[in-house]
């Protein structure tokens, strides 16, 4: 089988954890080990976000002061190459010694005139307490918004449109490649009216973005690897309910918040919608049971809701 996993921040950088570089390796070691379990007799194509990181690089670039700051799609680029770098290295220490692994820097089409760009929800870097969120904000001119019990700052986020560069990826994916591609959702890039390719200052969602991939990728099963199990009606109440399978209408239906599980449902939702293929959510830990069947909300062209 063809997959594509799509990591969640979470597999590189716990919410509140110091975005220290030793933290940021041992998470995504724990997340290869994985990983690797789903290797035997599969072709891996792996993407993964990168909020925290850009939001790191960015606050570190603008503490130089001889220069101005970089835009976010060359500090998204360095991001990438950086986790890449990383998965690509752990992954090594699971999977046999004949694997072969390849990193793409992927570009991703946007449109520039998508309203994302007049509208910031885009979480990226660390979390603050409200106070120090709203002096950050106006010292550097950032939309700040709520994120849970705390504050980030967030950027545009505009629609992913299509993945550069497809064919690649492809030949990478059929010779046998675990293909690490489309981070944080790929850069994003557009023509401008002189018909130049050029980046947009924007970060865009990794879970949209790796639905289109697994959508042009011809995959045969779509994974959005997270930290809990499943998608869940009425999440931490009393009457919460864990969704075992649901059809896209069904699944949407539901309402999910579009700063946690919304992006997921939504992404999960369209590469089924397309492809008639599954798509699941589910706890990355349980992968071995997600490929049996047996763990995540399961995505399904089949009408109706099961409940576990």
């Amino acid at each position: 089988m063809r997959l594509v996993i799509a990591l969640g921040g979470n597999a590189l950088l716990k919410r509140g954890e110091p975005m220290l570089c030793e933290n940021q390796r041992a998470n995504v070691r724990i997340a290869c080990q994985q990983i690797a379990k789903a290797y035997e007799g599969n072709q891996l194509v792996i993407a993964h976000g990168n909020g925290p990181q850009v939001g790191l690089l960015a606050l570190q670039n603008n503490a130089y002061k001889e220069v101005p700051m970089y835009p976010l799609d060359v500090i998204g680029a360095e991001s990438i190459g950086m986790i890449g770098y990383m998965i690509q290295q752990e992954l090594v220490n699971f999977v046999p010694k004949s694997a072969k692994l390849a990193t793409v820097l992927t570009q991703t089409r946007v449109d520039p005139n998508d309203p994302a760009f007049q509208n910031p929800t885009k979480p990226v870097g660390p979390v603050y307490e409200k106070e120090e969120a709203e002096r950050l904000a106006k010292e550097h001119g950032w939309t700040i918004a709520p994120d849970n019990d705390k504050y980030r700052r967030v950027v545009p986020s505009p629609e992913p449109k299509q993945i550069w560069g497809l064919e690649p990826l492809r030949t990478l994916a059929e010779k046998g490649y675990i293909t690490i591609c489309c981070g944080g959702g790929g850069i994003p890039t557009y023509f401008d009216e002189k018909g130049n390719l050029v980046g947009a200052e924007a970060v865009i969602d990794k879970d949209l973005a790796s639905s289109v991939l697994a959508t042009s990728l011809d995959a045969d099963m779509f994974i959005i690897a997270t930290d809990v199990d499943a998608a869940y009606v009425d999440w931490r109440q009393p009457t919460q309910k864990k969704i075992r399978q649901a059809d896209p209408a069904s699944l949407r239906a539901f309402g999910f918040a579009k700063g946690s599980m919304g992006p997921k449902v939504e992404a999960a939702c369209r590469f089924v919608e397309q492809t008639g293929k599954t798509a699941v959510i589910g706890a990355l830990d349980k992968i071995e049971d997600i490929l049996a069947g047996k763990s995540g909300t399961r995505v399904v062209v089949e009408k109706g809701v099961i409940y576990e």
